[in-house]
C-alpha cells in the first residue's frame, strides 16, 4: 500500500512539472475558479508544446507509461494531433538491467545456467527496451543465437501501474467534457491486453514462426528461426541476425543498397502481410527493421520484434481490399456503399454525402509524392468523418493504422519522391483478380473439396434417414432436412461451377488449336 502511494505521488509530481494539469483544466467540468489551482505552481516552465509536455512526462514514468504513450499516439482519432504526432517520437530507450539478473532468469526458466546451455553467452546487452532486454550467445553447434530476457517483476509493476490508469481514466471520464467519446477506460482495457501479451516471450516466439512461416519463399523479407528447445515465457533464443537498421539510409546507400527498390519492396510486404496473409507485424518502427548485407540475402528486410501482431478475418481483407481498390480508382461512392454494407456505418446513412465527406479527405493527396502527403492529416480528417456519420472504428483496424503510419515513416525515409498510390494499386488489382477469378475458384475448391469428398458418399443415407423420420413431423427434422437441402444445393452449385470452367477450358484449348491448324493451313 505505502509503495502504491508513493508512486501515486511520483505520478503528481511530474505531471506537476511538466504542466499536465494544465493540458487537462481546458477540458475539465470544473468551475473556473479551480484553474487558480495551477497559480500555485508559478515557478513552473510551461511554455514548451503541450504534447513534447506529455511526451517528457511519459518518458520519466517509465517504461509501461511509454508504452501506453506509443499505444495513445496510434488513436488520432481520439487525440488532437499535434498531440499525437509527437507521442509518436516516444521510443523505448530504457537502461539495462543487471546482467547477473537475466542470467538468473535465464537458469530458472530454462533449467540451466547459460555457460551449460551455450558455448559462449555475452553479459552486455546489445539492446534494452521497456519489457525485454537482448544478449547475443553462441550455441554448442556453433550457430549465433540472440536471447531475450523479460525484465525482472514485470508482472508486478505492470498489474500496479495499469490499476493506477484504470483509476485516472475513470477520473477523465468523469470530469473531463470529452471524456466519454475519448472512452478512456476502453483505450487502457485495449493497451492492458496488448502489454500482457507481450509480456508472454512464447507468444512473441510463436508470432514469429508464423512470420517466418509466411514469407519462407519470399525475396523480399527474412525472419529469424526460433530454436523451441531454449523457450519459455520469459526467454526466447532465435537466430541472431545482422545488417543495417532501416533507419540509417547514408550507411545503407553507401553498402550498395537500393533506396527506391526498398522502399516499393516495403509498401509489397505490407500488402502481403495484410491481403495475403491477415496477419502482420504491428511494431514496424524503424528501430524493429534492419536491412541485410549478406551477399546471398542482400537489400532484404530483416523483422525483429513480434510482441504485436495484427490479425484480419476474411470479412475485413475483403473490406479492406474493396475500399483500397475503390481509393485507388477514385470511386469514392463505392467507398461509401461498402462502409454501409459492412453495417460500420447505419444503414440510413445517405450514400451521396458520406462520398462526398470521403472525396474531401482524399482527393488532395493523389499524384503527390510521399513527401508532400500526411496520413496523420489524412486519418485524422476520416476519423472525424466516421464520428459526423456515426461510423464504428473498429478496434482491429487500429493496429493497422499504426502500421500504415510506420510504414509511411519508412517511405519518407527511403524514397521521399515514393508515389504510394501506383506502387500499391498494382498488387491490389492482382489480389483482388486471385480473389475473384477463377485462381480464387480453384483455391476455394480446393479448400473445399475434403469436405465434399466426405459428404458426398453420406448423402443417401443421410436423406433417407431425414425421410425415414420425417412422417413424425417434427420441428427438428424440418429443420435437418432442410439444411441437408441446403448443403445439396450449395454442392450441385460448385458442381455445375467446376463443369461449366472444365468445359469452357475445354472449349477454349479446342478453338485454340483449330486456329493454329487454319493458319497452318492459310499459310
Amino acid at each position: 500500500m505505502l509503495m502504491k502511494f508513493l508512486r501515486v505521488l511520483k505520478i503528481g509530481r511530474i505531471a506537476l512539472r511538466y504542466g499536465l494539469d494544465n493540458i487537462a483544466m481546458s477540458g475539465l467540468r470544473v468551475p473556473r475558479t479551480a484553474a487558480l489551482f495551477s497559480l500555485l505552481f508559478f515557478w513552473r516552465d510551461i511554455s514548451a508544446p503541450r504534447g513534447e509536455r506529455l511526451r517528457k512526462a511519459l518518458e520519466e514514468l517509465g517504461p509501461i507509461f511509454v508504452k501506453f504513450g506509443q499505444v495513445l499516439s496510434t488513436r488520432r482519432d481520439l487525440l488532437p494531433l499535434d498531440m499525437a504526432e509527437e507521442l509518436a517520437l516516444l521510443q523505448d530507450r530504457v537502461p539495462p538491467f543487471d546482467p547477473d539478473l537475466a542470467i538468473a532468469e535465464i537458469t530458472r526458466s530454462l533449467g540451466a545456467h547459460p555457460d551449460r546451455l551455450f558455448a559462449s553467452f555475452d553479459r552486455v546487452p546489445v539492446a534494452s527496451a521497456s519489457i525485454a532486454q537482448v544478449h547475443f550467445a553462441t550455441l554448442k553447434d556453433g550457430r549465433e543465437v540472440a536471447v531475450k530476457v523479460l525484465r525482472p517483476n514485470m508482472h508486478k509493476s505492470i498489474s500496479e501501474d495499469i490499476g493506477l490508469m484504470y483509476i485516472a481514466a475513470g477520473l477523465v471520464e468523469r470530469l473531463w467534457a470529452d471524456g466519454k467519446r475519448l472512452k478512456p477506460r476502453e483505450v487502457v482495457a485495449e493497451f492492458d491486453k496488448y502489454l500482457h501479451d507481450e509480456l508472454d516471450l512464447m507468444r512473441e516466439a510463436a508470432n514469429g514462426s508464423q512470420l517466418r512461416r509466411n514469407f519462407g519463399e519470399s525475396k523480399l523479407l527474412l525472419v529469424p528461426e526460433m530454436h523451441w528447445d531454449y523457450c519459455s515465457s520469459n526467454v526466447i533464443v532465435m537466430e541472431r541476425m545482422s545488417g543495417i537498421p532501416v533507419s540509417q539510409t547514408e550507411r545503407l546507400a553507401a553498402a550498395g543498397v537500393d533506396l527506391k527498390k526498398l522502399s516499393r519492396d516495403g509498401v509489397e510486404i505490407f500488402f502481403t502481410q495484410v491481403f495475403r496473409d491477415g496477419f502482420f507485424h504491428a511494431d514496424m518502427h524503424p528501430g524493429n527493421i534492419l536491412v541485410s548485407t549478406d551477399p546471398a540475402t542482400f537489400g532484404r528486410y530483416i523483422a525483429l520484434d513480434f510482441g504485436i501482431v495484427g490479425t484480419l478475418t476474411d470479412f475485413d481483407k475483403d473490406y479492406l481490399s474493396q475500399n483500397f481498390l475503390a481509393f485507388f480508382l477514385r470511386d469514392y461512392k463505392r467507398v461509401a456503399q461498402a462502409h454501409i454494407e459492412s453495417g460500420w456505418a447505419p444503414p440510413e446513412t445517405r450514400v451521396d454525402e458520406l462520398e462526398s465527406a470521403v472525396r474531401a479527405c482524399c482527393e488532395p493527396i493523389f499524384d503527390r509524392p510521399l513527401k508532400d502527403i500526411s496520413f496523420g492529416q489524412v486519418l485524422l480528417r476520416l476519423f472525424q468523418t466516421s464520428r459526423r456519420f456515426n461510423i464504428e472504428v473498429q478496434p482491429q483496424l487500429v493496429l493497422l493504422q499504426k502500421t500504415l503510419l510506420n510504414i509511411e515513416g519508412l517511405g519518407r525515409q527511403l524514397d521521399p519522391e515514393l508515389d504510394l498510390w501506383k506502387t500499391a494499386k498494382p498488387y491490389l488489382e492482382r489480389w483482388m483478380q486471385n480473389q475473384i477469378g477463377w485462381r480464387g475458384l480453384v483455391e476455394r475448391l480446393k479448400t473445399e473439396a475434403p469436405h465434399y469428398s466426405k459428404l458426398l458418399p453420406q448423402l443417401p443415407r443421410l436423406a433417407h434417414q431425414v425421410l425415414s423420420q420425417s412422417a413424425q413431423g417434427s420441428g427438428r427434422d424440418r429443420e435437418l432436412l432442410q439444411a441437408l437441402l441446403d448443403e445439396q444445393k450449395r454442392t450441385n452449385l460448385l458442381l455445375n461451377m467446376v463443369i461449366y470452367f472444365a468445359g469452357g477450358l475445354v472449349a477454349g484449348i479446342a478453338l485454340m488449336q483449330l486456329y493454329w491448324r487454319w493458319g497452318s493451313l492459310l499459310q
